[in-house]
């Protein structure tokens, strides 16, 4: 069977950093795009201009694309720990896994603003990697920017429970198809 390729799609505060440590509990290698850039970089919004971003989260990107390969290509299951906000994104991180023998599983995680809000107001206290600085107005970008999966691309959504979810991957493994 092929290894799975967990793509999580949510905005930020949504859970997925939460969700990608309970799968790597479960033997998953998790992939972080922000605590690359934050290793590399600082706190977004804090060390560096919010504009930024997106060049500096670029090679780091391709660095973990790489990474991704290389686990697949190894037979190792890998969690995305990213936000493929975008349909585009998730195509191309789609073709990436199938392309290295894994089977590409897209999990959305919806959450509301105002759960969000809640979630980001408790996080703005922290200065770690997965601790962005989020503003309300930022946070307002960003919905505008989300694509959310659409019914043609699979997703499995995220029933709130890590267990619940690793019985739904096994059973997308066991298909080979990648959503439910």
């Amino acid at each position: 069977m092929p290894p799975l390729a967990v793509l999580l799609a949510g905005l930020t505060g949504s859970g997925k950093t939460t969700l990608a440590k309970a799968l790597a509990a479960r033997g998953f290698t998790r992939l972080s795009v922000d605590e690359e850039v934050h290793r590399l970089h600082g706190r977004y919004g804090v060390d560096y201009p919010e504009d930024t971003y997106f060049a500096r989260e670029r090679p780091v990107l391709a660095a973990v694309r790489g990474q991704f390969t290389t686990n697949l290509r190894a037979g190792h299951d890998v969690v995305l720990d990213h936000g493929l906000w975008q349909r585009a994104d998730r195509e191309a991180w789609k073709e990436a896994a199938r392309t290295a023998g894994g089977l590409p599983v897209l999990v959305h995680l919806p959450a509301h603003r105002e759960e969000l809000l809640r979630r980001l107001t408790e996080r703005n206290l922290r200065a770690d990697a997965n601790a962005l600085a989020v503003t309300p107005e930022a946070l307002d970008d960003f919905f505008a920017r989300f694509e959310p999966p659409t019914a043609d691309e699979n997703p499995i959504a995220y029933p709130g429970d890590a267990q619940a979810l690793a019985v739904l991957l096994e059973r997308a493994r066991g298909t080979g198809q990648p959503g439910s």
